[in-house]
């Protein structure tokens, strides 16, 4: 399809400002040196060009969407309703607390919810992201440690399963990542990471259930060695979907955790708008939370972003709170769970399970013996999902096992929507046997075919070439 730039010409456009109120001030220094370049089309063009668009993505309003380890599960449209509402949207950062009331509920009431869930004491709405959320509980760790003159503490523990953010964001801290491997069962092997332990040990980051579906049996021990050597524990909220309301990482012995409000709490999931990761914390790590609404704390490590958070992304949050309530939320996760189980002992039989036992909210498949097989890779599945109007499940994710596909189905899906992506699991199967050379090629039917992906990675075209000589 045709860029916005490349329609229209020279001359069209559809702006229709009302006449200034207001006195016209000119600036006496431009701000740029070249001219803005904006495309130039009528109206009618501009709407064909968003149409146009929305019809070569993927969302779960499309069809389904197991991205594991994402929970891409539907976003209620009432949640949208209120976060529509004027008294929400016309809200000025700035305002007077007292012309604000409304608002300052939202945040503390959506607080105590999810302190609840958590088994958390306090909770800052200001991180925009999960991984933003991962370096803020980051930041109050090393702030509770510096606090005490424990400056030797700068080593993160992070298991071999883990989140590529968590590395990553302990990085932009300044620790120095300490990776322990998993047992045979797909957990943590204590052994391990009682090896890596020391009186350098600033913390632990962990998810659990983990990466590959499992909740940890050892969870209390895990968490129990690293506080005897005076760490703190770090939950990453990216799979509470399979436990919410039902058990609380604060009761498993973490001190800080983020949540995802675009996975767990049914907000708008990804496209580059507003997210959200709430960071919680124990009691004894309030001091350090970022400035709230409600005052600046006395220790605390700053701002982490402008104002109060994305707002209108928790107003969503609230708003599916409200609605599943108490009982709501833990059925929620058992339904989770239950597709989960359902979509990996269907499947089974075909596809080998990393591991062969009962998951939460998602499994991992290996499709190693089918590629020794026939020559169909876990790529070539995943791009033949494509064809039948499937998003592909994560792929070569974790790294711990190999030919990955990780499929995360969530509680919103209905048990006939899991029948006919069985179905279609299972005849792509037959086909890698019948004829394999079709998956290879697959998608046929997509707007963008399969690209070159070595090529897209190391030379991605990041912007538009307006002429010969920008290319």
């Amino acid at each position: 399809m045709k860029l916005i730039f490349e329609r229209g010409c020279e001359g069209q456009g559809c702006t229709l400002l009302p006449e200034c109120d207001v006195p016209a001030v000119e600036l006496d220094v431009p701000l740029r040196k070249t001219p803005l370049r904006l495309p130039h089309v009528s109206e009618n063009e501009l709407s064909r060009h968003y149409t146009e668009m929305a019809g070569q993505v993927h969302g779960v309003n499309n069809g389904f969407y197991p991205l594991g380890s994402c929970t891409m599960k539907y976003n209620p449209k009432i949640n949208e309703k209120a976060a529509a509402l004027p008294g929400f949207t016309g809200i000025h950062p700035l305002q007077p607390k007292h012309t604000a009331e409304g608002c300052l509920e939202v945040l503390e009431r959506t607080e105590q919810m999810l302190c609840e869930i958590t088994g958390m004491d306090a909770m800052t709405m200001q991180p925009a992201a999960g991984a933003h959320g991962e370096f803020t509980g980051l930041l109050l760790i090393k702030a509770y440690h510096d606090s005490r003159g424990d400056s030797r503490r700068r080593k993160i523990i992070v298991p071999d399963s883990a989140h590529g953010t968590n590395p990553a964001s302990a990085a932009m801290v300044g620790y120095e990542v300490v990776s322990v491997p998993s047992g045979a069962d797909g957990c943590v092997d204590l052994e391990k990471l009682r090896e890596a332990v020391s009186d350098e040990t600033a913390g632990l980051m962990l998810t659990n259930p983990n990466t590959v579906g499992l909740f940890d049996k050892n969870i209390l021990e895990i968490t129990s060695i690293i506080h005897d050597m005076g760490g703190l524990n770090y939950y990453d909220g990216a799979n509470l979907n399979a436990v919410m309301g039902i058990a609380r990482p604060g009761d498993m012995g973490f001190d800080v955790v983020h949540l995802n409000l675009h996975k767990t709490f049914s907000t708008p999931h990804g496209g580059g708008g507003p997210g959200s990761g709430p960071v919680g914390c124990k009691e004894f790590l309030r001091p350090f939370l970022p400035e709230s609404p409600f005052g600046r704390p006395e220790h605390s490590i700053g701002r982490v972003k402008a104002f109060h958070g994305n707002f209108l992304v928790v107003v969503r949050a609230l708003a599916y709170l409200l609605t599943l309530g108490r009982e709501g939320i833990p059925e929620a996760s058992r339904n989770a769970v239950l597709n989960a189980n359902y979509m990996m002992e269907k499947l089974k039989d075909l596809y080998p399970m990393a591991y062969d036992e009962t998951c939460m909210h998602e499994f991992v498949m290996t499709l190693e013996p089918l590629k020794r097989e026939t020559g169909v890779s876990a790529m070539d599945v995943a791009k033949a999902l494509l064809d039948y109007g499937i998003h592909p499940p994560t792929m070569y994710f974790p790294l711990i096992v190999h030919e990955a596909l990780m499929v995360e189905p969530t509680e919103t899906e209905s048990r006939e929507t899991l029948d006919e992506v069985i179905a279609v699991f299972r005849e792509i199967y037959q086909k890698a046997h019948d004829d394999p050379q079709a998956l290879h090629e697959a998608p046929v039917g997509t707007y963008v075919r399969r690209p070159d992906e070595v090529q897209a990675a190391r030379k991605p075209v990041l912007r538009y070439a307006f002429t010969e000589t920008e290319k």
